[in-house]
């Protein structure tokens, strides 16, 4: 490593803080009087609830461009949004994207298309239209996010607490899906570019390998209502302290899914300490759900999950022998 390599990185240093970030989206729902569940808004219809979420991409379009590789950005896009409304219950309906541009490239709007197409395709959600708006005085390079309807039966919202005694099923992410890309850019780029062959695997760029795109969940959601879940969780960005947002409770996880290679990569070239990790990215698990210990086996060999622990009464996260809160 190189001499700067030898100072551990953190979340904050790189340039996002978490604490700063959830303080101001509190302020802005607070000013606004948004109705929000806890993954998504939404409007009571009489019989059903209407839901809608929004979310981007982040600074993992900065890998893209910098390899010129807009292929998997759409599925990003799309899977930040439906899984978020999923954890709540709801079923994703349709989806709609704005990508705005300091200049058009019809070349990357087709590749981010047609990305956008395959996510939407698994995920059994419709595109509905869209936007791109030329704003050069704006953005520098793209931007891109979306938004998705979904609707929900009121019996069919998950209550969203779990209760100790629950199990936890868990569900593998498929890489760093698209939380947490600004301290791995900057603890990746210290020593290598994003060019450079992935050391684990020579056969993939760095880039590539950042670039994996984000799960999708949407084939949980029958599964996780027939097996009356608690509540559920999308592991993004907080990574495992997202559990907490099922209620005041320990949760403690004994049987995680392996981090993928490129944690190790990040960690190491970043110097990154493991509580850093575990409260930036999902360290290998991308959904997870609280439910009855008696359904939770069952559930996780009908859905290909496992059980990966338990709440109990007390607060926190406790995961590979650190405590998060």
């Amino acid at each position: 490593m190189s001499e700067d390599s030898e100072e551990g990185l953190t979340y904050a240093e790189a340039g996002v803080d978490l604490d700063a970030s959830e303080a101001a989206t509190a302020a802005l729902v607070n000013a606004a009087g948004e109705f929000e569940g806890d993954y998504a808004g939404l409007v009571d219809l009489g019989e059903q609830y209407l839901a809608l979420a929004t979310d981007g991409v982040g600074t993992k379009l900065l890998v893209a461009e910098a390899i010129d590789d807009y292929s998997t950005i759409g599925i990003d896009c799309l899977a930040m949004n439906v899984n978020d409304l999923v954890a709540q219950g709801v079923e994703p309906v349709a989806f709609v994207d704005y990508l705005a541009v300091e200049e058009p490239d019809d070349e990357m709007a087709e590749a981010i298309g047609e990305g956008l197409r395959r996510g939407a395709e698994e995920a059994g959600v419709a595109l509905v239209g869209g936007e791109t708006a030329v704003l050069p005085d704006v953005i520098k390079g793209f931007d891109i996010a979306g938004a998705c309807a979904g609707l929900a039966p009121k019996d069919g919202i998950f209550e969203g607490e779990a209760e100790p005694g629950d199990a936890l099923v868990g569900w593998p992410s498929s890489g760093i899906h698209s939380n947490g890309l600004t301290l791995a850019r900057e603890a990746v780029t210290r020593d290598h570019e994003y060019s450079d062959p992935f050391p684990p695997n020579p056969d993939r760029s760095i880039g590539e390998e950042l670039l994996e795109p984000t799960a999708l969940y949407t084939h949980l959601l029958d599964p996780l209502r027939e097996a009356g879940v608690h509540g559920a969780a999308h592991v993004t960005g907080g990574g495992w302290t997202n559990l907490t947002r099922l209620g005041e409770h320990r949760y403690e996880i004994t049987d995680p899914y392996d981090p993928q290679l490129i944690f190790e990569f990040v960690q190491s070239e970043g110097n990154v300490d493991d509580e850093e990790m575990h409260r930036t990215f999902n360290m290998g698990t991308g959904f997870v759900a609280a439910l009855p210990e008696d359904d939770a086996e069952e559930l996780a060999a009908e859905t290909d999950g496992r059980v990966i622990g338990h709440v109990s009464e007390g607060e926190g996260v406790e995961i590979r022998g650190l405590s998060l809160s």
